[in-house]
C-alpha cells in the first residue's frame, strides 16, 4: 500500500502555487491522505481568507469519495439530500464539496489522497489541479460509480466507445487531458 508522503505533497502543493503564479492567481492548495487527513494546506499571499478551508474541503471530499469532485457533480444534482445528510454524519470531518479543483490523487492504481485547489474561477482551479497532477504523473481517469471494469484508457481515439467505464473528460472514452492552457487574460467570476 503506498502512501503519500510531505514531500510529496509539498512538490505538489509547489507546482499548483507556481502554476496559479502563471496566470495571476493567488491560489490556496490541500493535499490530504486517502482518509482525508490533511498533509499540509498552504495559503499565499494574497489568497482570500477562506480559502484554505475551501480547498481543504475539496480535497477531503476527492479522497474519502474516493472520485473527483467534478465527477461527483451529477451524482449531487440527482440527490441533493443525500449529499447534505453526508455531511452530517457523525464521521465526516469536512463538508463534502463535489465541485471544480477537487481531484483524487491516484498513483499505480491506487487511491492515495486528495488534492483541492481554491481561490480562481472553478475552470482555473480545476485546470490547475489537473496540469499539476498529470505532470507529477499522477493518474487522471476513474471507473464510473457501480460499474466493474477498468478506467478510460489514455491512449483513445477521438471517436466515442461503448466502454463501461468514465473519465474525468466529456467523453467517456477520452483521458483527461489538461484543457488549453490558462491565461492572465481568462475569464469568470472567481470561485
Amino acid at each position: 500500500m503506498s502512501s503519500l508522503t510531505l514531500d510529496a505533497a509539498e512538490e505538489i502543493i509547489d507546482a499548483a502555487h507556481k502554476r496559479a503564479q502563471s496566470i495571476g492567481k493567488a491560489v490556496s492548495v490541500a493535499v490530504v491522505d486517502a482518509g482525508g487527513f490533511p498533509i499540509a494546506i498552504r495559503r499565499p499571499d494574497g489568497a482570500r481568507p477562506l480559502t484554505p478551508d475551501i480547498a481543504r474541503a475539496k480535497a477531503y471530499t476527492a479522497a474519502i469519495m474516493q472520485r473527483p469532485g467534478k465527477m461527483l457533480k451529477k451524482w449531487q444534482e440527482s440527490q441533493p439530500v443525500f449529499f447534505a445528510q453526508l455531511s452530517q454524519l457523525p464521521g465526516a470531518a469536512m463538508p463534502i464539496m463535489a465541485t471544480e479543483g477537487s481531484l483524487t490523487i491516484k498513483k499505480d492504481g491506487e487511491i492515495i489522497g486528495g488534492l483541492g485547489i481554491a481561490g480562481g474561477t472553478a475552470d482555473e482551479d480545476q485546470q490547475i489541479a489537473e496540469e499539476v497532477l498529470a505532470s507529477l504523473g499522477y493518474e487522471l481517469e476513474f471507473a464510473a460509480w457501480g460499474v466493474a471494469g477498468e478506467p478510460a484508457s489514455t491512449s483513445s481515439s477521438s471517436s466515442p466507445s461503448l466502454s463501461p467505464s468514465s473519465s474525468l473528460s466529456p467523453s467517456p472514452s477520452s483521458s483527461l487531458s489538461p484543457s488549453p492552457s490558462l491565461s492572465p487574460s481568462s475569464s469568470g467570476k472567481d470561485a
